[in-house]
């Protein structure tokens, strides 16, 4: 009896420390999990290789701002895991038609490229994605437990 009230114990934890929001800080290079307002973990994060701005077409190598959803992932992607972000919204949608141009697609946060694990945090010392955020494979596999699709994220200036 007194085990299985120590797994329920242990169930309640585990789902009270999933995050409920992520937040992406463009400007500190930051990744923050969030469970009911209070820090889980921050990471620091390598952007698109053009960082300051908006995402506004496809190949412009920024990373969007804006509020999104993290709505599924890849576990065999070209990097080593992958958690995709819902970009484009509408508003990024209407504002590329009014350009003419395609707002891209595609983005995630993600680990290493596949054979490059052993780059670790060294990735971070320049901005390197087509406009996703990239952690270490370690940080993507705490970020993928702790994160359930259909979690809001907001990345920010």
């Amino acid at each position: 009896m007194m085990l299985l009230l120590l797994i329920g114990m242990l169930a309640v934890h585990d789902s009270a420390t999933k995050a409920d929001q992520v937040i992406v800080v463009k400007s500190q290079r930051t990744l923050t999990l969030l469970s009911h307002g209070k820090v889980l973990r921050t990471y620091k994060v390598a952007l698109g290789g053009t960082p300051v701005g908006a995402k506004e077409q496809q190949g412009d190598h920024k990373t969007p701002e804006g509020r999104y959803i993290l709505d599924r992932r890849n576990a065999k992607s070209r990097f080593y895991k992958s958690i995709h972000v819902s970009y484009p919204n509408e508003q990024d949608k209407e504002r590329a038609a009014r350009r003419g141009v395609s707002p891209g697609g595609d983005i995630m946060i993600h680990g290493l490229p596949n054979g490059f694990g052993w780059l670790g945090a060294t990735h971070r010392a320049q901005d390197w994605t087509d406009g996703c955020v990239a952690v270490t494979n370690q940080e993507i596999d705490e970020i993928w437990g702790l994160v359930p699709d259909g979690t809001p994220i907001e990345i920010r200036p």
